[in-house]
Parts: structure tokens; sequence; C-alpha cells
């Protein structure tokens, strides 16, 4: 039975089930429309064999897997608990001994990883989750063995800006001494609640980690000292791991720490299955259980498909009946979604997911879509408009001694474009958002787009606090923090008219005219004037790909005042 999508990334969604026994598990099941896509297909599989392989405390099991034909998937046991991204959001940096703890527990998994001849290559704030019986090294979709060549996209290197090693990002040399930095790293963000090299563009981001030092300001010395061993810019400087146990000195277990164990509050409450056949409801926000690390989550608690019963694949062992089925449904997209009501079409010929449709793509015809870089899409269907699937805990903090508008946000960006370039400021001049009129500019400044592709942005501007609708004002009395959205603008393709050689123009919008919301596919509200809701307004810069499909490439603010 399916319970709810935990979220999605580049290749596949990923969904809680429970098993006819009871058994919670994390599905990971390959988008459809990349199935014949050899280089993905090949990442996938090396991701479930190395799920097989390494088998640690440090890591969820593989239950099962599908890899012989589609639809590809594979179950791992489900882990409860929040990302370490989601925990310092939420309570702020951690006590020094608490870091230490978590350095020695972390680099203990990693040791056992590397044990299997695996290195992760992206860990991350986002990839560890503070479970309750220990961190647990999640996401192993660009892990690969130490004498395996690379398998990236072109021009790219693996890993996340600010926590990839210098020799990755400058050679593509991966190896155990890349995840040590990356560890380093880690623990820098969980000692400060700052990104350890600073935020902005990507290319900004790996310019300061290849050549500038890490932000460790107020961090106590001695952890600060093994941080900057594990992040020194020659790999063969790092520590080995069992010399970082060592440095920790733990003198205590991970799990009895009493501020890890007040971290456990913040995991999210397993949501209950709805029957398949419930009447519909108006939507709310859904919640999300993990922060993803490129999660773009569109379903939420009361999400369950439709169940169907495909033959079985062929395979060396019999998988589980329930699992086959619940893949199956969803890469078909035979489901039933018991909260969501889709739209009608309208005049404009849309199809029901927001979208124009030409050609075979109109609803009824038959069409495969065509496979899409990170960096480039088909035009066949053109989104119209962005809407709210789960909570946005994207937040822009504005820095206090700041003037120019600097800030930064709790949140990395979930893709990665080097071409993307943006600014916001004062509709009437280059200063500091702070009131009235804005402009919001950007752009993709080289990209060397190909004949018939697109990649379009909209962006979204985020009030502090959750706006009453009938006042466009926040909620009288306690102030909440806004889990939405906020106002959409319409999405634009930066490829349009962009000739390869040539710088691309400036994309200007203005907020609040030229800003939206949308609900079930309908515009539901204007944007509001800031000078409503005075404070740290977030905005964000959204590569869509669909009303409900989209994921975060840069993240910038402003202050209402």
């Amino acid at each position: 039975m399916l319970l709810a999508r935990l979220g999605a990334g580049g290749m596949g969604q990923v969904y809680l089930g429970r098993s006819p026994g009871g058994r919670l598990v994390a599905i990971k099941v390959i988008r459809d429309e990349i199935t014949d896509h050899p280089e993905a297909l090949a990442r996938f599989r090396r991701e479930v064999e190395t799920v097989r392989a390494v088998r640690s405390a440090y890591t969820a099991n593989l239950i099962d897997a599908a890899l012989d034909a589609p639809p590809y998937w594979l179950a791992t046991e489900y882990v409860s608990g929040p990302t370490l991204s989601k925990a310092v959001g939420a309570r702020g940096a951690m006590p020094p001994d608490t870091c230490r703890r978590l350095f020695a527990a972390l680099a203990e998994g990693l040791a056992a990883v590397h044990a299997h001849g695996v290195t992760h290559r992206d860990l991350k704030p986002q990839n560890v989750l503070l479970a309750a019986q220990g961190p647990q090294l999640i996401d192993f979709g660009i892990a690969r063995g130490v004498e395996q060549t690379a398998l990236t996209d072109a021009g790219s290197a693996p890993g996340t800006p600010g926590f990839t090693a210098p020799e990755v990002l400058m050679r593509n040399e991966v190896g155990p001494a890349a995840d040590v930095f990356a560890l380093g790293a880690t623990i820098a963000y969980a000692a400060t609640g700052r990104p350890p090299f600073g935020v902005g563009e990507p290319a900004a981001v790996s310019y300061r980690a290849v050549h500038e030092p890490i932000d460790l300001a107020g961090v106590e010395p001695e952890l600060a000292g093994l941080i900057q061993l594990c992040v020194a810019k020659e790999p063969g400087a790092r520590p080995q791991l069992a010399a970082v146990i060592a440095r920790c000195r733990v003198a205590a277990a991970l799990v009895e720490d009493s501020f890890y164990v007040g971290l456990a509050a913040l995991a999210e409450t397993l949501p209950a299955a709805a029957h398949v056949g419930s009447p519909p409801v108006a939507p709310s926000p859904a919640v999300g259980l993990h922060d993803l690390p490129t999660s773009t989550p569109t379903y939420g608690p009361g999400y369950t498909p439709t169940y169907v019963s495909p033959s079985e694949p062929p395979a060396r062992r019999r998988r589980a009946p329930w699992l086959i089925a619940v893949a199956a449904a969803l890469v078909t997209g035979v489901v039933t979604a018991a909260f969501v009501l889709l739209p009608g079409r309208d005049t404009n010929d849309r199809s029901a997911d927001g979208k124009e449709t030409t050609g075979a793509a109109r609803p009824g015809a038959t069409s495969k879509a065509p496979s899409a870089s990170a960096h480039e899409e088909s035009t066949a269907r053109t989104p119209l408009y962005v809407e709210q699937t789960n909570p946005s805990r994207d937040y822009w903090t504005a820095d206090a001694a700041s003037q120019y508008g600097e800030g930064s946000c709790q949140l990395p960006a979930e893709e990665r474009n080097e071409h993307f370039q943006s600014s916001v400021s004062a509709a009437e001049s280059d200063a500091p958002y702070t009131s009235g009129k804005g402009r919001i500019s950007f752009r993709l400044g080289y990209a060397e787009p190909a004949d018939g592709k697109s990649y379009y942005v909209a962006v979204s501007v985020k009030p502090p606090h959750e706006i009453d609708p009938e006042t466009g004002r926040p909620y009288k009395g306690a102030l909440q923090q806004n889990l939405d959205l906020g106002y959409t603008s319409k999405p634009v393709d930066l490829l349009q008219g962009h000739r390869s050689g040539e710088v691309a123009p400036w994309v200007e919008l203005t907020y609040p005219d030229d800003f939206q919301k949308f609900v079930q596919g309908k515009k539901y509200s204007d944007a509001i004037p800031i000078e409503n809701d005075p404070g740290n307004w977030t905005v964000l810069f959204l590569h869509v790909k669909g009303p409900k499909e989209y994921a975060s490439i840069a993240c910038s603010g402003f202050v209402a005042r």
C-alpha cells in the first residue's frame, strides 16, 4: 500500500509504502520518460548495486529491485528522522560536543562504505538522516567504486557546490579523500548553521571551495581545527577516517546526546493511507517526510494508487507481488489521488495538468516524451503557470550587517545551472528592494542552446508569514512561518530566440504586477504589496517542466519595511 510521495529527483520518484505485513519501505521508481536513456539507466543500476553491496548500520538496506525491464525500481527500508539540513534549519547550529559525536559517527559510516570499495560522492546535509538509531547516509545515485570512471553530465562535476572537493571540481578526480572533504564541510554546516562556502551562484560557491577558506567563524577552536584538516585543498593533506574518529575522542554515543535526541521531534508524522475510491476533498498543503536532495514533491499524505496486477518481469528470483504492482501503477500513471481535483480542459485547449497541448501531445493522443537534459527540454508542451505542491521550506534571511541587500537561503538549490544569472532590486534603481515595486531580472548568460529546445524558468516571491487571503496580510495574533510557495510568475523560455555564441538578454519582471497565485489550475489571487508583511521575503527561481513539476535553481530575497 502506498502512503505518500516522499519526493522526486532528476531520475525518479520516491514513495513511502507499507508491505502487507506492516513493514515501511521507500520505493524509488525511475521516470518513464528516461527509461530509454542509456546514461540514466546505467546510473540507476549502479545505485541499486551500490545499495545492495553496502550493508552497514549507517545505510538503509536494500529490500528488492527490478532492473530487467520497465518499470525499473528499487525498494529500501524506510528510515524515519529529519535530515541534517532540516534539523539545523529548525534548531540552528549544533553544540560542539554534538558536532564531535556526529563527526565520528559519520566518519565511521563513510569508513563502512569505503570498506566496500565505494565512494559516496555527494555527502551533504540533505543526504544525512538523523535517525533514532544514529545518522544514516542516503542517496547513492552518483556513488561508484573507486576504480570506475566518471559518468556525469557533459561539462559538469559530480556532487553539490560547497561540499564537493577541489580535485573533483578541477580534475574530476574522485576518491575517498573527496568524501572526507564533504564530511568536513557538512560538519562545518552543523557547527555554524551556515553554508560552508557561502551562498550564491553555483560557480561562485565552487570557486570559493577551490580557492578560499571555509567559514568557521564562531566554531570551538579544537573542532574548527579538525574541520580545517578535512577540507584541506590538497587531498593528500586530509586525514584518514580512522584518524578523524580518534581526534573526536567520543566518550558517549550520539544517540545518548540530549541535543541529538531532541531532534527526533522534527521527524514528520507518518500519514494514514487513503482508500481507493474515496471522495475527492479540497487540497491542502502536503507534508514531505524527508527533504530529499533534489526534491520536487507533488503528492503527499493520502496519495494511493489504483492496484494493478501486471505480469511479473523476468527475474532471477521471485519478487514481492505487492511491490511489483505498486511500481507498475506508479510508472504507468494508473493512479487515483484521493485529495487531488484536476481541472478539466478550458477554451485555451489545456490538458488537465495545465500545459498547452499541440498535435499528438493533446489528451487522448499517444506519443512518447523525448528525453531531456538538466538544461534543455522539448518545447512540445508549454507550462502556463506554477502552483504549490508540498510545503515550501526555502527561506531567505538578510545579513545583519549588510548594506547592499545581501543574505542567504536556508536550503541549497535543487538543480545546478552554471549559466543562470539573476538579480533583485528596486524598480527605479539598483538599490536593495525594500518597498514599492521591485525588479527581478534573470537570464541564461552563456548557454549553448540546441534547435527546438526550451528551458522554462518562473519566479516565486514568498512573504515571510502566512497570509490571510481575505485581508492580504498576516493572520491576526501569533505570526505563522510561511510554508507557501508564494506568488509566481508565468514561466518564460530562456532559450527562445537565444543564439549560440551570444550573451542572452535579461528577462525583467516587476513585483507585484507580474505575479499571481494559482490553486487547482485556476488563478487564486493577485500578489500582495510587500508593505503588507514586513520582514525577509524569499525569491526562488524555478526550472519548470510542468505546473507541478519544478525545481529551484537559485534563491535570493529582499527586506520589506
